[in-house]
């Protein structure tokens, strides 16, 4: 009987693989086409995380300026809040000093004023805590 003929390939003309049997060479072209696969799927993986470390960057620089934003913002009304706190204060000490005047008009003068009573709930106002900014995405909704 005569041995079983082998079409010839690439592989039969190295003679790397001259002393190699056909199953340990399937067996290495077979990792060999692993490998290749693993590192396709790595550099495919390597290129998605890239993609995503810039869309996150991207996003980061966003949210940093909202945060900017809202921080400016912030300070605007606080400085306004403070300047409409400091009126109401001096209104409120002329308030106080026209019942005054009032009171001895009264005294003086003699007369019957009605001097009402006017609340004042600026004086029993209470000033808010400075509250700070939290940074976080998921307080801006702007």
């Amino acid at each position: 009987m005569a041995p079983v003929q082998r079409p010839a390939s690439s592989s039969d003309s190295d003679p790397r693989y001259a002393n190699i049997d056909e199953k340990e060479r399937k067996r290495m072209l077979s990792n060999r086409d692993s490998a290749r696969r693993s590192r396709i799927r790595k550099q495919k993986q390597l290129e998605d995380f890239v993609n995503e470390v810039s869309a996150l960057q991207k996003e980061n620089g966003q949210l940093s300026e909202k945060i900017n934003v809202a921080s400016r913002r912030y300070m605007e009304m606080e400085n306004a809040n403070k300047v409409l706190r400091a009126q109401a204060m001096e209104l409120s000490e002329r308030l106080g000093s026209l019942n005054s005047m009032l009171h001895i008009v009264e005294e003086i003068g003699g007369y019957a004023v009605e001097i009402p009573e006017i609340p004042d709930p600026l004086m029993n106002m209470k000033p808010c805590p400075i509250q700070s900014i939290m940074a976080s995405a998921d307080v801006l909704d702007c």
